[in-house]
């Protein structure tokens, strides 16, 4: 007897579920009945009796003011078990922890999505001024520490494909919305090993970052450190901050296996 292919066992039903779920993404949060049927070339029974299923056990809920349809809790449970389970999280979470200890201030880990970072994890000073933790935001890569450092290392033939041919976004004073500018430091940051923002995303935030590499030395990540401008002065960025960030990256990178 023949041995049955994969995709002789796809179940259609399943399989459109999981279509419709996909299309909640990027800055899609709600689609309605009609999008969805023409987005999934289905039959508008058919799409109300997948959201009906997918309803029932939390995964899609529906907004009761707009009636339309957007994720449910249960999408962010499992997104959140995925998470937890990653080697990345789960080697990079006391490295976090040590290096709060060292200098009392914010540390994250971040991966790179889309020219866009998003924030794994992180541990939280305890001074009362802080920078507020943005676990699961997604970013721009360009005016962050822990964006920059992985871009850096994007061929000149990606950084164009991701960055628009127009200005990049400026969020303060500081933002580099110059494509140049921007291609300039990058080159420097893979030079040094690190990357700052200097007040590139939030007035008055400074942050530092390393690359953090796997056993194929591909960079998959990156750590961080991230506090008031007023406690993160020039001096103590270059003294303190930013070996204790690099250590820390090594650190992470041993661990997944990356040997220099």
């Amino acid at each position: 007897m023949a041995k049955k292919e994969k995709s002789e066992y796809l179940i259609q039903a399943v399989s459109h579920a999981l279509d419709l779920l996909e299309q909640f993404h990027d800055e899609v949060d709600e689609l309605g009945v009609t999008e969805l049927s023409k987005r999934l070339k289905l039959h508008k029974n058919n799409v109300f009796r997948l959201l009906a299923t997918l309803e029932s056990r939390d995964y899609i809920e529906q907004n009761r003011v707009t009636e339309n349809y957007r994720l449910g809790l249960k999408t962010l449970e499992m997104g959140q078990t995925f998470i937890k389970q990653m080697g990345l999280l789960r080697q990079s979470k006391p490295v976090l922890e040590s290096l709060v200890k060292e200098c009392n201030e914010t540390t994250y880990v971040a991966i790179l999505k889309d020219f866009h970072i998003i924030y794994l994890d992180a541990v939280e000073t305890n001074l009362t001024v802080r920078v507020v933790p943005r676990v699961g935001s997604r970013l721009p890569a360009y005016c962050t520490a822990a964006g920059k450092v992985q871009i850096a290392y994007m061929s000149d033939e990606e950084l164009d494909h991701y960055m628009p041919q127009r200005e990049l976004a400026k969020f303060t004073t500081n933002t580099i919305t110059d494509r140049e500018a921007l291609k300039k430091e990058l080159h420097t940051i893979v030079e040094q090993g690190f990357a700052l923002d200097n007040e590139e995303l939030d007035d008055g935030v400074r942050c530092v970052g390393a690359p953090i590499r796997d056993y194929t030395r591909r960079i998959i990540g990156a750590v961080s450190i991230s506090g008031p401008s007023m406690r993160f002065s020039d001096e103590r960025v270059e003294k303190e901050l930013t070996p204790l960030v690099m250590r820390a990256a090594e650190e992470i990178s041993s661990k997944l296996g990356f040997q220099k």
